[in-house]
């Protein structure tokens, strides 16, 4: 069974900083990454507010720059899923993976984002990949000159709906309350954009459509009217989920299910470190996650040390 000083589950910038900083306290590191390395950051087309890039610069070329960075000091990444993990001694964690096989690590550090939250409405389901979609540039210019609709008030939500004006002929913004709560620099955007409208004070009830997405089915909060709207597609932004199910039971979560950590990123099982949106904290960006992985790559150094 190979084993290494540390484990990172999660390829996106806090678990490239956390690798590129292991392997540079020359730890045997390893990355995982369940499906493509760079995480929901690649799904950003424009990042204004990553220091010391005073123009902006697209997530995915900050994730390329960063993988590029972390492979020259020798980090492992290997493309596989984490099924679970198991704790035989603090400096011994086996990792059960998707393809069946098992490796040890002397460390773990959990680092596997978050996912969108469904709507949970009938179609959503049945209409995914046909019009239903949770990333604006994947799937964005499939819907040229077309009317599509953007579900939420957060930053995520302005900024994929601005970002979609590229494309699409007309974009609504449905949203449940009667204000953003996006940054003012994005609301702003957004009410001078002529192609974005807004449906204030409403939820999307359910979505129709045949082999593709047709009709959104909108009811109004303050009169309870339901109106069914034309539409070629949809697009939903009203937040996320840590994916920390894989976790073992001794690692303590809060009631989101977000990780709970102490101010060295360790968790309540020693040995595990948590970084980036995985981790309770109340601001999730590309900066905060490569910031988290630094200082757990460097903490899992400093455990061994102590432990071994």
């Amino acid at each position: 069974m190979s084993v290494y000083d540390t484990i990172i589950i999660g390829g996106g910038p806090a678990g490239l900083s956390a690798g590129l900083y292991a392997a540079r306290a020359g730890m045997k590191s390893l990355l995982l990454e369940k499906s493509f390395v760079g995480g929901q950051a690649i799904t950003t087309d424009k990042v204004e507010n990553y220091p010391g890039f005073p123009e902006p610069i697209s997530g995915m070329k900050i994730i390329q720059n960063m993988e590029e960075q972390a492979r020259k000091y020798d980090l492992a990444i290997e493309l596989q899923g984490v099924k679970s993990v198991e704790c035989r001694h603090k400096t011994d964690f086996h990792i059960h993976l998707e393809d069946g096989r098992d490796l040890t690590g002397r460390t773990i550090i959990a680092a596997t984002g978050t996912s969108p939250v469904p709507l949970g409405v009938p179609g959503e389901e049945e209409f995914t990949g046909r019009g239903v979609s949770y990333c604006a540039t994947c799937d964005g210019p499939l819907f040229r000159e077309r009317h599509i609709m953007v579900v939420g008030g957060g930053n995520a939500a302005l900024e994929e709906a601005i970002f979609l004006t590229r494309f699409a002929q007309k974009v609504t913004i449905v949203h449940r309350r009667d204000a953003f709560r996006a940054d003012k620099i994005l609301q702003n955007r957004a009410f001078q954009n002529p192609k974005i409208h807004f449906l204030w004070n409403s939820v999307v009830q359910e979505i129709r459509g045949d082999s593709q997405v047709r009709e959104i089915k909108v009811q109004n909060l303050a009169d309870q009217s339901l109106v069914d709207h034309r539409v070629d597609g949809l697009f939903i932004y009203i937040g996320s989920k840590p994916n920390t199910a894989w976790l073992p039971s001794a690692v303590e979560l809060n009631p989101q299910g977000f990780i709970i950590t102490d101010e060295k990123l360790s968790t309540t099982l020693p040995g595990i470190f948590a970084a980036g949106d995985c981790r309770q904290k109340p601001l999730r960006q590309i900066v905060t996650a490569a910031s988290d992985g630094a200082l757990a790559g460097m903490m899992a150094y400093h455990y061994l040390q102590e432990n071994t």
